[in-house]
Order: C-alpha cells, then sequence, then structure tokens
C-alpha cells in the first residue's frame, strides 16, 4: 500500500532529520513508529504527506510515486489522512463545518451528501452530540475525535498520526486511543508515530523503532516486550515505568485483567490479530 525508499530529509542549516529509511506499510496493518524526540519520526510524516519535501528517496502509494513535481498534492493529502498533534481544527467554525469543508470543497460533494456522511463519522467517534459546537468549547480529547473524524470523511487509502496524544491531559487520552484501536480494528491502514508505548504494543502490527534519524529496529509489536538491538533496549527502560514491557516494569498491567495500555487504566486487552 505505501512504499518508503531510501528515505533522506537534510534541513536548512545541515541538519541530517532522516538518514536513507526504507519501510512499508501493507493494506490494512497498522505500523507504530517510536522513539524519542528529534529522532525524525514526524519529519517522515510530513514527508509523507507532501508537508516538507525530502531531499532524496522516493515514497509510493499503491505503486505510484507520489513525492514527484507533477504529484496532485490536494489529491494526494485526500488519499493519504492525516491527524496533528496539535487537532489543526477551524476555530470559527462548529464541529459539523469543520468535517464537511474538505468534503465539499475538495471532494465537490453536495452540503446535504456532504452532511451525511459527517453525522456518520462523527457518530463513529462519538461526537454527535456536539456537532453545533466550536472547537473552543471541546476539550483536547474531543478535538482530537473531530480531527479524526475529519480526516475518515474523506475516506483516505490511508491515515497518518502524528502523536495524536501529546497534546492532551492524561485523562483524556483514553478515548482518543480507543478510537485509534476502533479503527485498527476495523483494518484501516494506518502509520501512528506515537510515544505511547504499551498501545503501539497492543495495537499494532508491527513497530518501527527510529533513533538518530535511522530505523533502529524493526518487527512485529512484540519486539517491544523482547527487543534485539541495544538501542531500543536503552530506549524502552529510559521510559517511565508506566509506558515500559510488563517484564521490565510490572506496573504496566492491571492486576485484575492481565493487560492495559492507556494511562488513565480504561485501555482494553492487546488487538486480536
Amino acid at each position: 500500500m505505501l512504499d518508503v525508499e531510501d528515505l533522506h530529509m537534510i534541513y536548512s542549516g545541515g541538519v541530517h532529520a532522516v538518514r536513507g529509511i526504507s519501510f512499508d506499510v501493507n493494506q490494512g496493518e497498522s505500523v507504530a513508529i517510536i522513539g524519542s524526540s528529534g529522532s525524525g519520526k514526524s519529519t517522515v510524516l510530513r514527508c509523507i504527506n507532501r508537508l516538507i519535501e525530502p531531499t532524496e528517496g522516493e515514497i509510493y502509494l499503491k505503486g505510484e510515486q507520489i513525492n514527484t513535481p507533477h504529484t496532485d498534492v490536494n489529491n494526494l493529502r485526500s488519499r493519504i489522512g492525516m491527524v496533528f498533534q496539535s487537532f489543526e481544527l477551524f476555530a470559527h467554525l462548529k464541529v459539523l463545518d469543520n468535517v464537511t469543508l474538505g468534503l465539499r470543497h475538495v471532494r465537490k460533494m453536495s452540503k446535504g451528501e456532504a452532511q451525511e456522511r459527517a453525522m456518520s463519522v462523527l457518530e463513529r467517534v462519538d461526537m454527535l452530540d456536539r456537532i453545533d459546537a466550536y472547537p473552543g468549547n471541546l476539550s483536547g480529547g474531543q478535538k482530537q475525535r473531530v480531527a479524526i473524524a475529519r480526516a475518515l470523511a474523506m475516506r483516505p487509502e490511508v491515515l497518518l498520526f502524528d502523536e495524536p496524544t501529546s497534546a492532551l491531559d492524561p485523562e483524556l487520552i483514553g478515548s482518543v486511543l480507543e478510537t485509534i484501536r476502533g479503527l485498527a480494528d476495523e483494518g484501516m491502514t494506518m502509520l501512528i508515530v506515537t510515544h505511547e508505548i504499551g498501545f503501539a504494543r497492543d495495537v499494532a502490527d508491527r513497530v518501527i523503532y527510529m533513533d538518530e534519524g535511522v530505523v533502529a529496529e524493526e518487527g512485529p509489536s512484540s519486539i517491544i516486550n523482547n527487543p534485539k538491538s541495544e538501542r531500543l533496549k536503552k530506549f524502552l527502560s529510559s521510559l517511565h515505568e508506566d509506558e515500559v514491557p510488563e517484564h521490565i516494569h510490572e506496573e504496566l498491567v492491571d492486576e485484575d485483567t492481565g493487560y492495559g495500555y492507556v494511562p488513565d487504566g480504561k485501555g482494553a486487552g492487546p488487538r486480536v490479530r
């Protein structure tokens, strides 16, 4: 579905943020990218969605190279949705209008068609009761769920998440992670940059660990419990105890249920694959 080949990104000033990484995301697969701040995770997503242009490398969507001068960027962004850590909602528009805006202007849908689809996706993220609210009257978790609904409304082929919970208070994280988990269960193709290590372990099909701009380790989500490289072991051991595997810190696992990944304790069990 999505292929990244030998991707480099050198910012002005000579910062080599991404150093020749390659990976793919299969249709219906959820892939999590983890790593410390500054490792190049978000830069990769921004290159894929053409928010920035990579210095070198090729990116393919269903076999078609999408980082060429001839690529229709607006069309591309309707095929590859992106959910940002800062929500990026229009403050002057109500929830419903935030979701229908792209449908009407990019998909050229009628007002009625756009509203019907918007209502459908808002129901999926449990936000139907706030369709007339403005973003300023929503909690951070509600804003992020509206942002997810907006991306879903475009019916993208791939959905990118850039640290979707980093701007949220701890008590609001659970609802957003549950929404993403539901999308994974439905077979949405997703690439998720996240610092929620337990969530990545339980929901992602595969995990990519980035360090200093390179892929330092990649494999099934079980690598979080059984890291092979010293770099990943060191990264995991540096995390707060509620974010690392249970064999490192048993406090992560709920004693009653035997699982858990959401910091507020409301998580479900590992996704059945």
